[in-house]
């Protein structure tokens, strides 16, 4: 069976070849924090820079909804630690964390209910993805690192899709990869409070998401939250290369409760606001 950390390392090597941009990063937090460990921000280390969570997309089918997603975890030692319902964007998401490994990254998996869309759209998603779905997909060795299993997007599609869900447009265009990677701010040495942090890499020249705010959340709620603006990769599309946003870095600040435990769950509301990174600007 595959290790917590080696299965970090295929999910972070099929995250960082759609955007190389989060490796510049991650080498200029690295570089301020005076750190000698090359990649190792799985289950924290020396590095400092140690990563909070991922999150993953999916629809919810019986292929590959939640419960697939989340089986290679689950083996791992996770378990189920949070529910969480987004009404507006059409999604339901769990949160799992592996008791066992504190240390061990948490995982965020939202999926899109097929069912609430409207007839257009689901119709169209049930083509484009469900019935061209290869029927090896359940055979991937990690589905949540193994990409598009649905042939060759056509950009057509993915505009229509755009036009009700920014989600399901995105996953269309690729499919089972990590959708952000998040940096655990409490660890970063040079950096007090996530604004520190935010200014910094805004004076870079990274762009933050600012929908609700550069940062979501505060102390009160246990958690504070910020993020870069998905970068555009090009994909070949049927009707040729495009550009379209694809992934991003999320940062994440976490207070502890009144009974002195740290918070290691998830706002609805900021989660709601870190799903725009994605959207097309």
């Amino acid at each position: 069976m595959q290790s917590i950390q080696s299965v970090f390392d295929t999910l972070w090597d099929a995250y960082a070849q759609t955007n190389p941009k989060v490796i510049e990063i991650r080498k200029l937090l690295m570089q301020t924090s005076h750190s000698s460990d090359p990649l190792d921000d799985t289950l924290g280390s020396s590095s400092m820079i140690t990563n909070d969570h991922i999150a993953l997309r999916t629809l919810r089918h019986e292929r590959f909804g939640i419960d697939q997603l989340s089986a290679p975890f689950k083996a791992l030692g996770y378990e189920v630690s949070g529910h969480y319902q987004f009404q507006a964007k059409k999604l339901d998401a769990i949160h799992l964390e592996c008791k066992s490994e504190p240390k061990a990254p948490k995982v965020f998996i939202s999926e899109l209910l097929l069912e609430e869309l409207s007839g257009e759209t689901q119709s169209l998603l049930r083509y484009a993805l469900i019935e061209r779905c290869a029927p090896t997909i359940n055979d991937a060795p990690l589905l949540a690192a193994s990409g598009r299993h649905w042939g060759v997007p056509r950009y057509d599609t993915y505009e229509r899709l755009l036009e009700e869900s920014e989600y399901a447009a995105w996953f269309y265009v690729f499919g089972f990869i990590p959708n952000h990677f998040t940096v655990r701010v409490n660890d970063l040495s040079q950096f007090e409070h996530i604004s520190e942090l935010n200014a910094f890499l805004e004076g870079q020249g990274y762009q933050l998401n600012s929908s609700g705010g550069k940062i979501k959340g505060s102390p009160e709620l246990l958690l504070e939250q910020s993020s870069t603006l998905a970068d555009t990769s090009e994909v070949a599309f049927v009707e040729g290369k495009y550009q379209v946003p694809s992934v991003f870095y999320e940062f994440a600040q976490r207070y502890s409760m009144p009974n002195g435990v740290e918070f290691s769950g998830f706002v609805e509301g900021n989660a709601d606001k870190i799903f725009e990174s994605t959207n097309r600007r």
